[in-house]
């Protein structure tokens, strides 16, 4: 099997759709000897802020010289992005060659009467495996969707479990209360496995805490007052803890937006965790060089300084909130296009709702998936909140009209899906290459 093969075989899952429940994962798991019990996984849940969370968290361990597996999802550009071992993606013929193993597995639990495993469960079988035979030191686990029935958690003993930023999204499958989402994530909670929370409304933070008493596990909460910002621009900025009476001063990070301090200190608390109950080493300079290289594309990304041009993921309220407040903050006396495209079965008119007030003009695009709306009936939307719009035919389309902004004070800003985030990603580095 081939590289190109395998993510052929792969999509060809994509119809099985998605299926709640750790059954039929840990079937296949316990045929390929159950590689996710070899390494010590740290969990991560939550609605926003998983990835960056995982990242900050992956690149500390990283610098501290261990050898730390990051799995994570969707992916952007490439589909090797979703299996990294420190910061490098998995191979292309090494994950075909996973990816052929566990295929003759699958075949085996098929014969066997067994459903066939999702798109989901056979890339997290193939991760499992895969950072088993490498035997990494530790595995920075990211949920995939919710928690309680995520493929992800057939995990029996993490040594520590996180759950950040929590809102509505994905009603389809987890329901439209907070406190319900905050149930569902609330599944990775393990027995005496301690629980680092971020700061949550209480609705949502009663039930975790209910959960957690349950399972006996320990929760370290983090306060965002425990953050100071001492500088902060479109290129970073600078920031001073203080957790649990220890205090870490000269911390720098390259994500803008106010949540990514706060992810930053979920991350360090989660890693002062580790070190006080002796599960992992670091220094503190360790710490200030891992926070400082963290990258996380996609999510409010500086991708060119001229014209200022940033992408980002945002694609339900919460993320358009802190993409809004970004734009309020760092291109208030810019004139502002915003290049859209989103699902259709998001609330895009709440998104909408939040974004179109801080921009000046828009340019629909219809994201590269069977459940995009199209870039016509998004631009009548825009129109109903009266602002000027433009329908491209497709996103490179959509990216050759913003190029051509270049006024001074004009910015480009390209938000709504990931699914046209990272094409749009992939033709601006071309773009910026050939220059």
């Amino acid at each position: 099997m081939n590289y190109e093969q395998a993510l052929s075989y792969i999509s060809s899952t994509y119809s099985l759709g998605i299926k709640k429940g750790t059954e039929n994962i840990s079937y296949l798991l316990n045929l390929l000897d159950n590689p996710q019990n070899k390494v010590k996984v740290i969990h991560v849940a939550g609605t926003n802020g998983k990835g960056s969370t995982c990242s900050f968290i992956s690149s500390v361990l990283t610098k501290a010289g261990y050898k730390v597996g990051l799995y994570t999802s969707p992916f952007l550009e490439v589909f090797n992005e979703r299996m990294r071992i420190n910061g490098i993606n998995v191979e292309d013929q090494r994950l075909a060659d996973l990816v052929e193993i566990v295929k003759e597995k699958i075949e085996i639990m098929v014969a066997d009467g067994r459903p066939h495993p999702t798109e989901f469960e056979v890339t997290t079988a193939v991760g499992f495996l895969y950072f088993a035979l490498e035997n990494v030191d530790y595995l920075v686990l990211e949920v995939g969707l919710g928690g309680r029935y995520d493929a992800t958690n057939v995990i029996d003993n993490p040594i520590l479990t996180i759950i950040t930023s929590l809102s509505i999204d994905h009603v389809d499958q987890l329901g439209d209360s907070l406190a319900g989402i905050a149930f569902e994530k609330a599944g990775i909670i393990k027995n005496s496995v301690p629980l680092v929370l971020y700061p949550q409304k209480e609705e949502a933070s009663a039930v975790i805490y209910e959960q957690a008493k349950l399972k006996n596990a320990p929760v370290y909460q983090v306060e965002s007052s425990n953050v100071s910002i001492s500088e902060k621009s479109l290129y970073g900025q600078k920031m001073t803890m203080n957790i649990s009476g220890e205090s870490f001063e000269k911390l720098a990070i390259s994500l803008i937006g106010d949540h990514q301090s706060k992810n930053a200190l979920t991350a360090v608390t989660a890693l002062k965790v580790l070190r006080d109950n002796k599960l992992a080493e670091f220094t503190n300079e360790h710490l200030r060089q891992g926070l400082n290289e963290t990258k996380w594309a996609g999510r409010l990304e500086l991708l060119v300084k001229e014209p200022i041009t940033i992408i980002d993921g945002a694609h339900n309220e919460d993320g358009a909130e802190v993409l809004a407040q970004a734009i309020r903050k760092y291109l208030s006396d810019y004139k502002v296009t915003l290049v859209f495209g989103m699902l259709r079965d998001k609330d895009i008119n709440k998104v909408l709702g939040i974004l179109l007030p801080v921009v000046d003009k828009v340019i629909t695009a219809r994201p590269n998936s069977d459940r995009a709306m199209t870039a016509e009936d998004l631009a009548q939307k825009v129109k109903a909140f009266e602002k000027q719009v433009e329908v491209s035919k497709n996103i490179k389309d959509a990216v050759e009209k913003a190029s051509m902004i270049n006024g001074e004070k004009e910015a480009v800003v390209y938000a709504g899906s990931l699914y046209m985030i990272g094409e749009v990603r992939t033709l601006i580095n071309k773009m910026n290459d050939s220059l």
